[in-house]
């Protein structure tokens, strides 16, 4: 099971392959700087804000509902118990 920092990661990834771009194009689309994206993919970053996947949505011009709307959300568990 992915936590959500990975679901994260996976969902720009599969949205990136979805489209052929590279991660370097993404960034120049949604003005967010490749390093921050890195850090969101790698291990650097452990909980991406809002506002910057909200950037990066507005580069792969979608919603944040469409971005988070995928059965590998839906299936995280709950990490507030």
């Amino acid at each position: 099971m992915r936590s959500l920092k990975e679901t994260i990661s996976f969902r720009i990834m599969q949205l990136c392959e979805e489209r052929d771009i590279s991660i370097y194009s993404l960034a120049i689309s949604c003005g967010v700087d490749k390093s921050t994206i890195y850090s969101i993919l790698g291990n650097k970053s452990k909980s991406p804000e809002v506002a910057t996947i909200k950037k990066i949505c507005d580069g792969l011009e979608i919603t944040l509902g469409q971005f988070f709307n995928t059965p590998e959300f839906d299936g995280l568990e709950q990490e507030i118990k």
